[in-house]
């Protein structure tokens, strides 16, 4: 496989590439529109109750040019004074006129100008709200999953994973495109956008803190950059990661990966199934559809199994991880189970569950 240049990814990316910057997730509240025509009408209120006031004491007016104060004039008087303009062409001369301006007009003037700056001190708070907010998130976050792609493969895999327990402040996601971002953080996902073959792009998905990653890419190529720069920022991470085309599966393991799923092969490898056997290509599909009916759950052995064969347990184990073994479940080599093997069992879930396993003391408990 021949594989572009980091420039030339980096162009690629760039045509739906904004700026690389961390979306958290947000609730819209209310459209921004709405918010601008509620504003509006607010001033337009003060305004008229202003004009009122004014055109009902015109007599407690003087003006410059005429002596008489009329409805255009209060109008011209109360646009000028809510904005603090004030010409003095047209001022109150009574009494009552003068402490109406202190009692109301000075009060609705305030009012006035607190709508109209109301927009730009909103933008500030919001601001330095977000920016404690990402201050915060970026010191508390660790052992998170970074997911790189939210297309129809990364979704999958983040459905899977918070079936099988993640939440989803620990998942952060990252793609070229603002608008995916922008999907995702209305679904509660923390979100990056960027190319994530650069590695300032996975520095601000804290990658180098991260316990996963895993690579759901349009491309083979980009897969690979992406296994390569992610292995450099972060030697312990668990990279898993998923190409169109089998031979490039061993090119992406020496690139970093821990595992690779070929998904074109996958696909057609559940088909060929389905054909000679619908009822279990419909077993497959709900093993690996993580959360209701048929689970494969990978979980520690506890003490209550050790020294007892994997048939003998009360879960169904069909693989043994020994080490860097993974053993079937009638592999001789196995003997009896060890306090520190894992094993890899099926189980029955229903919707809405957690994953539970057996206790030494017999009744089950959530997975952890």
């Amino acid at each position: 496989m021949k594989l572009p240049g980091r420039d030339a990814m980096a162009r690629d990316a760039d045509e739906h590439l904004v700026t690389h910057r961390v979306k958290l997730p947000h609730r819209v509240v209310e459209r921004p529109l709405l918010q601008v025509a509620k504003r509006l009408s607010m001033a337009l209120v003060v305004l008229l109750v202003t004009v009122l006031i004014v055109y009902l004491d015109r007599d407690g007016y003087g003006d410059n040019s005429d002596g008489s104060v009329d409805f255009l004039d209060a109008f011209y008087y109360a646009t000028v004074t809510l904005s603090t303009t004030g010409y003095g062409d047209i001022v109150p001369v009574s009494d009552s006129a003068r402490l109406i301006n202190i009692l109301a007009v000075t009060p609705l003037r305030v009012a006035f100008l607190i709508i109209l700056v109301g927009t730009t001190l909103e933008v500030l708070t919001e601001r330095t709200r977000e920016e404690w907010r990402l201050n915060r998130w970026r010191s508390s976050l660790r052992e998170h999953t970074v997911v790189v792609g939210f297309g129809t493969k990364g979704r999958s895999a983040i459905q899977t994973v918070i079936a099988s327990g993640l939440s989803k402040d620990q998942i952060v996601i990252v793609d070229p495109n603002e608008k995916v971002i922008d999907a995702a953080a209305a679904e509660g996902f923390v979100g990056v956008v960027g190319d994530a073959t650069r590695s300032d792009v996975l520095l601000r998905a804290e990658v180098q803190k991260a316990r996963r990653i895993i690579i759901a890419t349009q491309r083979d190529d980009t897969a690979v950059l992406v296994a390569l720069t992610g292995r450099q920022l972060n030697r312990g991470a668990n990279i898993v990661a998923a190409v169109r085309e089998e031979e490039n599966a061993p090119l992406l393991r020496q690139s970093g990966a821990d595992a690779v799923i070929t998904s074109a092969s996958a696909a057609g490898r559940l088909l060929g199934l389905s054909v000679l056997s619908p009822s279990a290509g419909t077993v497959m599909e709900d093993l690996i559809q993580q959360g209701s009916g048929l689970d494969l759950v990978e979980r520690p052995v506890i003490k209550a199994e050790v020294g007892k064969t994997p048939r003998e347990t009360a879960d169904l184990v069909v693989s043994v991880l020994r080490g860097h073994r993974l053993l079937g479940y009638d592999d001789p080599a196995i003997g009896t189970l060890q306090l520190t093997d894992r094993v890899i069992t099926i189980i029955h879930n229903k919707p809405g569950t957690a994953p539970v396993r057996p206790t030494a003391a017999g009744p089950k408990r959530p997975l952890p």
